[in-house]
């Protein structure tokens, strides 16, 4: 019995450009941490406010802690921004941070990846690797089931 039309190469292909889609995603937000972190500008922070945020119906954990973290560039401006989870237990409110920002635009480019924090490293490097390689495996099989490999 098929479940997809085409029937399991269909369904590598599929799959595989599904959790390769989601690997490049991870893999671009892992550059753009990265390039923070080399030539961003540096300024200190704190978290502003730790927030339970509703994830929706259907989804496996309902609630996920979002950090707001707070920074002042040096023209002046006052920025807020969220990031993920710096570690295992996060940050308290008022924590003191180092945030790296890109001065063109600090409120959607800043991070606060880095010593103590690297969170926002990690999260991305896992999920480029594991998703890139299950991506990998299945377009393999895809190939190896027409006869290109």
């Amino acid at each position: 019995m098929q479940v997809l039309p085409g029937g399991t190469a269909t369904f590598l292909l599929l799959f595989g450009l599904f959790l390769g889609a989601f690997a490049v995603r991870s893999g671009l937000r892992l550059n753009r941490v990265l390039r923070l972190l080399r030539h961003g500008e540096r300024a200190e922070g704190r978290c502003a406010e730790r927030r339970t945020v509703d994830r929706g119906p259907g989804a496996e954990r309902g609630y996920a802690t979002e950090y707001v973290f707070a920074f002042r560039t040096r023209d002046g401006r006052d920025i807020e921004f969220t990031d993920h989870a710096p570690g295992p237990f996060g940050f308290e409110v008022g924590a003191a941070v180092r945030v790296s920002y890109d001065p063109a635009d600090p409120a959607r480019r800043a991070t606060v990846a880095g010593p103590g924090a690297w969170g926002p490293v990690l999260m991305p490097a896992l999920f480029t690797g594991v998703l890139g390689a299950f991506a990998v495996g299945l377009l393999t099989g895809f190939a190896a089931m027409r006869g290109w490999i």
